[in-house]
């Protein structure tokens, strides 16, 4: 198995912020697959939600996780990865994934807007039914024993 640490969580919990300093602190790579996504589609996240949808902008972001190879990395995915099957599959192969969590004020306060940020909301969907959906999605997963 790689040995590579893929830091998963909502939307400004520090997934990014962190894995660069796990990464220097451990001298690994670090890998932010946010803009990997940004630099095979030529756009930011938030234009490629509004041209292609949530449903859409998950398939890339499947993709291009799914994709992924490296080893002795710390991997950020987006927050929204854990909707994405092939590529949560393809994480527990490649390395050890960590939970990373922050209090919904903590999360609100850093996103101000989720959808100049580039979130993933359903239709309808507040950020703290967002939290919700996704601590149950959360929770099923560990369950499943894939999430440290």
């Amino acid at each position: 198995m790689k040995e590579n640490l893929i830091f998963i969580g909502m939307p400004a919990v520090g997934k990014s912020t962190v894995g660069i300093v796990v990464a220097k602190r451990l001298g690994m790579n670090f890998i932010d697959s946010d803009l990997l996504i940004q630099e095979q589609e030529g756009k930011l996240l938030r234009e490629i939600i509004a041209e292609v949808g949530d449903d859409g902008f998950l398939k890339i972001e499947n993709q291009v996780n799914r994709d992924i190879q490296c080893e002795h990395a710390v991997i950020s995915p987006g927050g929204s990865v854990i909707y994405c099957e092939e590529a949560m599959e393809h994480f527990k192969e490649i390395g050890k994934i960590v939970y990373l969590k922050a209090s919904y004020q903590t999360i609100k306060k850093r996103i101000r807007n989720p959808k100049k940020r580039g979130v993933v909301l359903k239709e309808g969907q507040t950020l703290k039914s967002m939290r919700i959906s996704r601590l149950m999605r959360m929770a099923v997963r560990s369950k499943r024993r894939s999430i440290m």
